[in-house]
């Protein structure tokens, strides 16, 4: 396990990754966007894998812009299945590992307690059914995928509820965030670190049969609400952050109201340590 091949390399997890392979020096990662390899391309996919050897591939690539795919539906499906479903067969073929990147849209949110890997799945939206049809097309196609869902994800690249915040504590006087969605931010800096150490635990164990989902995001829950009360704190903002009902702020997606992750099985199979939401938030905030 040395060459890791990572698509959507300009997205958060991917320049999060780019970070955290400074402490992985045993990988040699390859960062590729649309322009270096377009997963929508069969053709682009074929011409990568006859020109480079991965022994693993990262899939950081998604349509993630969830309002805008209730409109867009062909776009999101065609990035979030069909081209995880080509990248699928190019690592079966070439026996590289892949691990795929998916979200707590999966679930309808009306659970109240945290989400295990074989709980009815029932997306609410466009973006979340066709992450799902992701899913099955990669485990389908190559029962070896490992597929990681996460959820709230922020860092400091991109564009991402924390910045946002931030740009917005700058430039008003009040904020209205809502309160009845409860979930868990996600650092996408831990998410990266937890795979490049799922890749370790595979290279140490190659003959373990690890495919299937699995769960990740920072310990602990909280509100939107809370979560931003939580930026104002740390950042010594001034704005007041108003708690508000979702049906006051209508989006064209349905958001979980109810998006925890149990996160049992990825820290008993792989030892992974996860951190808590807030720790996180601070380390973040830091870096920033």
């Amino acid at each position: 396990m040395k060459n890791i091949l990572v698509t959507g390399a300009h997205g958060q997890l991917g320049q999060s990754l780019k970070k955290a392979a400074e402490a992985y020096p045993q990988f040699q990662l390859h960062f590729t966007d649309a322009n270096e390899l377009d997963i929508t391309d069969m053709e682009s996919i074929a011409a990568w894998f006859s020109a480079n050897q991965a022994d693993a591939c990262i899939n950081c690539a998604a349509y993630t812009a969830v309002d805008k795919a209730e409109s867009d539906e062909d776009n999101a499906f065609l990035l979030n299945f069909q081209a995880v479903l080509a990248l699928a067969e190019a690592c079966a073929r070439h026996n590289t590992q892949l691990i795929h990147i998916s979200t707590d849209y999966v679930f309808s949110g009306k659970q109240n307690v945290p989400y295990t890997e074989t709980d009815d799945t029932d997306p609410q939206s466009i973006y979340g059914a066709s992450k799902l049809r992701g899913e099955a097309a990669a485990i389908g196609y190559n029962p070896n995928t490992i597929v990681v869902r996460t959820s709230w994800l922020y860092s400091e690249y991109g564009v991402n509820f924390v910045k946002r915040m931030q740009e917005l504590m700058r430039e008003k006087e009040e904020l209205s965030v809502v309160f009845d969605q409860a979930g868990t931010p996600t650092y996408a800096g831990d998410l990266a670190t937890a795979l490049l150490d799922m890749l370790q635990y595979k290279a140490d164990h190659p003959q373990d049969e690890l495919g299937g989902v699995y769960h990740y995001s920072n310990e602990g829950v909280t509100s939107w609400y809370d979560f931003a009360v939580t930026i104002k704190e740390l950042t010594a903002a001034t704005t007041r952050v108003l708690p508000v009902t979702s049906d006051k702020y209508k989006t064209a997606a349905a958001r979980p109201a109810y998006s925890v992750l149990n996160k049992e099985k990825i820290k008993n199979t792989f030892g992974i340590q996860v951190p808590y939401w807030r720790d996180s938030l601070v380390k973040c905030l830091r870096r920033m």
